[in-house]
């Protein structure tokens, strides 16, 4: 494929994006601009979407996931790194009259339907407002356009759904009623921020169909941000593991599931449910992470993962990996994989509630 072909396929791309958030000790250091620290929420990340694809963005929290997501929808500003959009260079669109065409292409469905909805408006005034707002349409193109979003969203007929309060809707219907909001504007991008997450698991099933069905019928592309990778593997064409502001690694979904090659992923892989019952040679293990995830505004030297790494080396410590090329797409920042190697198998112990824990290891050859 050629640079115009990929750049033609590309719908977004983020290249060395940093998000860095001052640390002020106290109300002089604020009155004096002064900084005692900087939180590095994202540390320098590239990512593109292609046209049509969903791309999962999994990490814990505190990994920088809804922070690049809130990137994209211009409600954080970057400290660093070019963002493009459908050919055309966004990072400084912040204060000028082409934002508001490109809010109009690139909109958010919020995690919590709860807080989203104002309790004092209907259904009809949230997916309205927008439209308003951005000075779109007459009144009778403003009415059908929230009708058939509404419909859209699976709110039928939308005329039972139109003038009730967020009170007299389920958990699930709300979620819906936030997907109208965002689908009303006719976008082409949509960064869902664990748009799921608080629902029961049969509504959760249901509102993936829809997107994937949005996907399919409007030729939609998602930012789908979440913590659950059993849901990113459900819904989506690419994964993005990303830990303390760096994307760790990213590929085929089936790829990043089936054969990780970072010590980071292979963990949340482990502890992630499976659609697939194992097959009659395999054992389910579970791997549990040593320690806790430093902060952003204590990152590391090295590898940011390190610490809790079981396969940590001296060059982990002081040398961070780049992303390497594994094969089909795949990527992984880990210096064990340099050179096309596979992630060994790391060494464990089995405790008695049947858990594995990581042991030391290390490669063979490595300085320890």
């Amino acid at each position: 494929m050629t640079e115009s072909e990929r750049s033609g396929r590309d719908l977004y791309r983020i290249e060395g994006l940093k998000v860095h958030f001052a640390i002020r000790g106290g109300l002089l250091d604020t009155i004096l601009r002064r900084q005692t620290g900087v939180v590095r929420a994202v540390d320098g990340i590239d990512l593109t979407l292609r046209r049509g694809e969903v791309l999962a963005l999994v990490g814990e929290s505190g990994s920088g996931k809804t922070t690049t997501g809130r990137v994209i929808v211009k409600l954080t500003r970057q400290t660093a790194g070019r963002l493009t959009f459908d050919g055309q260079h966004v990072s400084t669109l912040w204060g000028t009259s082409a934002l508001r065409e490109y809010r109009r292409r690139v909109q958010l469905i919020f995690q919590d339907p709860y807080e989203t909805l104002n309790p004092k408006h209907t259904v009809h005034d949230f997916v309205m407002e927008p439209l308003v707002v951005n000075g779109i349409g007459s009144a009778s193109e403003r009415e059908r356009r929230v009708m058939e979003a509404l419909e859209a969203a699976g709110l039928r007929p939308a005329a039972d759904f139109a003038f009730r309060y967020p009170h007299e809707l389920s958990g699930g219907q709300r979620q819906r009623v936030v997907i109208a909001g965002a689908l009303v504007m006719n976008p082409e991008l949509i960064v869902a921020d664990e748009p799921v997450s608080m629902l029961d698991v049969s509504i959760r099933t249901e509102l993936l169909r829809l997107m994937l069905d949005l996907r399919a019928e409007r030729g939609l592309t998602y930012l789908f941000i979440t913590h659950d990778l059993s849901l990113a593997w459900v819904i989506a064409d690419r994964i993005a593991v990303m830990y303390l502001g760096k994307i760790m690694e990213i590929g085929p979904a089936e790829r990043v599931i089936r054969s990780p090659h970072n010590p980071y992923t292979q963990a949340l892989v482990s502890v992630a449910p499976s659609p697939d019952p194992p097959t009659p040679g395999e054992r389910a293990r579970r791997t549990i992470l040593v320690g806790e995830t430093p902060d952003a505004a204590h990152v590391p030297t090295g590898c940011r993962f390190h610490p809790r790494c079981p396969y940590a080396f001296d060059r982990c410590r002081v040398e961070e990996p780049p992303l390497f090329d594994i094969g089909d797409g795949q990527q992984a920042a880990c210096w064990l994989v340099e050179g096309g190697r596979d992630l060994p198998v790391v060494q464990v112990r089995t405790t008695e509630q049947g858990t594995v824990v990581p042991g030391s290891a290390a490669p063979a050859g490595a300085a320890t």
